[in-house]
């Protein structure tokens, strides 16, 4: 999955950045209060953004 998609889907179900780390970007949703940092990798393997949207407590993309 492209990173694009996976931030798009993200952002669009509420989350938002909270800050750039050197390698990753980190969001939260602020209706649970979870944390998730997604890679900046232009490919993201598909298992590693179902767990990231699990972990946001989001539906898989």
């Amino acid at each position: 999955m492209k990173r694009r998609d996976l931030v798009r889907h993200i952002e669009r179900h509420g989350c938002v950045l909270v800050r750039e780390g050197a390698r990753h970007s980190w969001y939260r949703n602020p209706a649970n209060g979870s944390y998730a940092a997604v890679p900046r990798h232009r490919e993201i393997v598909e298992f590693l953004s179902r767990k990231i949207c699990r972990a946001l407590g989001l539906p898989a993309p």
